[in-house]
């Protein structure tokens, strides 16, 4: 019997301890392109969505008390239209180019990081034992969602850090805001609270590798609420007390909460 190239069975992968250097190169360059593709898809999308994204980005910044900010549409760089939504003004030719490939990097990665860890999960599981794989997947999904978690946290505190910001310098002085550096902030403070949001997961993770253990992080706690809001301080962006205090508040408590996963998974 005569078997078509096309019905013949797929040549199943060699284990992971059987792969030799190549073989692992070329499963991890597979990977890669799997994940630019995605990614290249996903900012083709976002720069057809770049006025959503655009307004999605603004949002806090016009709603950080509207009523004050009519009288720049003369000779700042935002105005608020008689329907409430906002408009940017830039200073250079480029900057609107600037602003959109901007959006198009940050809306692609958003969009395709789901792809992107899935890849990641599959060239990284193979290689774990059946033991390892059990924590795996909560560990995987747990630290998306807090990624996600906070950068929330940021994008609401966001309105409160500029009202805050824009009263210090008291009400003679007129804000005008430039979009890339604003756009480069909110990106900049979402991905910082979001990376730091991961902290339970880490800390989680140094439990079950026997690096710390509940009970020794249970007796640590006042060194480790003050250095979580020196760091709090130090890695804000936007150096305001609203931000800095919806770092610190959440990261104390993924710090008692992760002892107590501790001591479940140690049980």
């Amino acid at each position: 019997m005569v078997t078509l190239p096309f019905t013949a069975k797929r040549k199943s992968r060699p284990s992971p301890d059987n792969m030799t250097l190549g073989e692992h190169l070329g499963e991890l360059r597979r990977r890669v392109i799997i994940c630019v593709i995605a990614f290249v898809v996903a900012a083709t999308v976002a720069v057809f969505a770049y006025e959503p994204i655009l307004h999605f980005l603004l949002r806090p910044l016009c709603s950080v008390d509207s009523s004050t900010l009519h009288h720049t549409s003369t000779g700042g760089s935002l105005i608020i239209t008689s329907n409430g939504t906002c408009n940017l003004f830039v200073t250079s030719p480029l900057d609107g180019l600037s602003l959109r490939v901007k959006i198009a990097l940050f809306g692609g990665l958003v969009l395709a990081s789901p792809v992107i860890l899935f890849q990641v999960w599959r060239f990284v599981t193979p290689g774990l034992k059946a033991s390892e794989r059990r924590y795996a997947i909560p560990f995987v999904l747990s630290a998306f969602v807090l990624f996600l978690l906070g950068a929330a946290t940021a994008y609401i505190t966001l309105p409160h850090a500029l009202g805050w910001l824009k009263s210090v310098g008291g009400p003679n002085l007129q804000a005008i805001y430039d979009p890339i550096p604003y756009l480069g902030l909110i990106l900049l403070m979402m991905t910082i609270f979001g990376l730091t949001f991961e902290f339970p997961v880490v800390l989680v993770s140094l439990e079950l590798a026997r690096v710390v253990t509940p009970a020794r992080l249970l007796r640590s706690w006042r060194w480790a609420v003050i250095i979580i809001v020196v760091v709090a301080a130090v890695f804000t962006p936007s150096s305001d007390p609203f931000s800095m205090f919806a770092l610190a508040i959440p990261l104390t408590l993924f710090y008692f909460v992760s002892i107590g996963i501790g001591k479940l998974l140690g049980r």
